[in-house]
């Protein structure tokens, strides 16, 4: 039956906001929905959710990565995350990003702690209120920072890099989200095309983490054998990657900010780029080890996701496929690009975030087409070059290294000023010692461990055997016993690899 036979079309609004209010109107007096499809509040609201589902996810993947002794730590810092930047973003962080009342680069302090926020329409889309929209970009801002912080992989303490999410979210994130998405924002007015967050989420996190990274420094043991780069749990690796596979449809789709057709093809496209993308980095790991890795799978899923991210509004689903194909091989190449840094990049951040974003931003230049954005009915953009507009590469470009420079160089001044406020006040200061690091973020910094059991094979091998990789506590206990030594350590101070090789060597 045709929706519109009884005169209603549920694709329009019921009523056209009269602008009478910076709230939306006296919810006690008017009815506020009536702005407002039902259909497209239900559908963000999901979104919203399914952004907050891909945080646990980032977790999980990171700590999957990361050796044993520090999985747990990964874990508690994603979800963190989500608390400490929630709060900044309900605090400032949205006002600072897409007040009404914006500059080119940065917006006022109209909207702090959510003042006004309520039923007029949003500065993202007519079609949504500010209160909506607001939760929303709410759930972008906090992936962004957990996407980030993995830098910290195992010698990174808890405390600096709480303070960190705050203060790169306010410093860094809301001005990047600022200049993309507010209308006001000069890469908006410049006419740059970033649909989900190239830039905003996925270059700004990568050279974050960069950065991290470099003011860290290097593990100990990084460039020898005493380090393994092995990840300790695949298991949890695909468990972050179906999180976030499943969520970035409400990361994409949801940046429709509505429910339509342009929402679905930024779905069909998110969909096909990470399907793409695993195949071609198993294809060209297996060019090389002659093993289908799963590891390699999960990793290509990623960076075809990212890859698609800032184009995902605007390009045809067969473009996705080269979205998959370029973000897979570029991805996967980058990941040597830590050695020419020299820069300990533990989980990859940089190549998969940084180089991808960069990279969806510039196959957005070319494959962005005028009639997908006007799927939503009224996004009007001149295109790339499927359009002729060959000036859109040059605003990708500008687009990518200033948002790009910005995080980095940023991020090294935030970090630069805690560690020396950190030389007076020792909670402050920003990486483990070396004892710290050698016991692990887990038992140091939260007291707590991600398994009942202790892992050893990869750590040292015993005189004459093979440990099994399943090896429990208890048994690990007798075998000691029974070679004449007497360690009473429990199980997780027992996975130092220092006091792993001290035992082994008593034994």
């Amino acid at each position: 039956m045709d929706p519109s036979s009884n005169g209603a079309d549920p694709t329009v609004l019921l009523q056209v906001y009269n602008a009478t209010s910076l709230t939306g109107g006296d919810s006690r007096i008017d009815n506020l929905n009536l702005y407002y499809n039902p259909g497209d509040i239900a559908w963000m609201i999901t979104a919203t959710a399914l952004v907050l589902f891909m945080i646990p996810g980032v977790g999980f993947f990171y700590s999957g990565l990361a050796r044993r002794k520090s999985a747990l730590s990964l874990l508690w810092l994603s979800v963190m995350s989500a608390a400490v930047v929630s709060f900044q973003w309900f605090f400032w962080g949205y006002s600072l990003a897409f007040s009404h009342k914006a500059g080119k680069y940065i917006g006022a302090l109209d909207n702090i702690g959510y003042r006004n926020v309520l039923g007029a329409p949003s500065i993202g889309s007519p079609r949504i209120p500010d209160l909506m929209f607001a939760v929303y970009q709410g759930m972008f801002a906090a992936i962004t920072v957990a996407l980030a912080v993995g830098a910290v992989a195992e010698r990174g303490r808890m405390l600096p890099c709480l303070v960190y999410m705050f203060i790169w979210s306010t410093v860094i994130y809301d001005p990047i989200a600022c200049w993309t998405w507010n209308s006001s924002g000069w890469v908006y007015k410049m006419g740059g095309l970033d649909f989900a967050g190239g830039t905003p989420v996925h270059i700004a996190s990568g050279c974050a983490a960069l950065a991290y990274s470099y003011m860290l420094g290097k593990r100990s043991g990084h460039g020898t054998q005493e380090l393994n780069y092995r990840p300790h749990n695949v298991t949890h690796i695909v468990i972050g990657t179906v999180f976030l596979w499943v969520g970035w449809f409400g990361f994409n789709a949801g940046s429709a900010l509505s429910a339509n057709l342009r929402a679905v093809m930024a779905a069909v496209c998110t969909n096909l780029a990470a399907c793409v993308g695993g195949i071609t980095w198993c294809l060209v790991d297996y060019r090389l080890e002659r093993k289908w890795s799963t590891v390699g799978f999960c990793s290509g899923v990623i960076a075809g996701l990212v890859c698609i991210t800032p184009g995902s509004g605007y390009v045809p689903a067969w473009a996705a496929v080269i979205f998959g194909i370029c973000g897979g091989v570029a991805c996967n190449y980058a990941t040597k690009l830590k050695y020419f840094l020299r820069c300990d990049d533990a989980l990859d951040i940089f190549a998969v975030h940084g180089v991808g974003g960069f990279i969806g931003n510039v196959l957005t230049a070319f494959f962005a087409a005028d009639y997908i954005a006007h799927l939503d009915g009224y996004t009007v953009i001149t295109g790339g070059w499927l359009n002729h507009n060959w000036i859109q590469l040059g605003y990708q470009l500008a687009d990518s290294f200033a948002g790009g420079a910005y995080s980095f160089i940023g991020t090294c001044l935030i970090l630069g000023a805690l560690d020396f406020i950190g030389k007076f006040v020792p909670a402050l200061r920003l990486r483990a010692s070396e004892e710290e690091e050698a016991l692990g973020m887990d038992d140091v910094e939260i007291g707590e461990f991600a398994y009942d059991y202790v892992e050893l094979a990869r750590e040292v091998k015993m005189p004459d055997e093979e440990i099994d990789e399943g090896m429990s506590t208890h048994s690990l206990n007798d075998h000691s016993a029974a070679m004449g030594t007497h360690h009473e350590k429990n199980q997780d101070s027992m996975d130092s690899a220092n006091q792993l090789a001290e035992w082994a060597h008593r034994a």
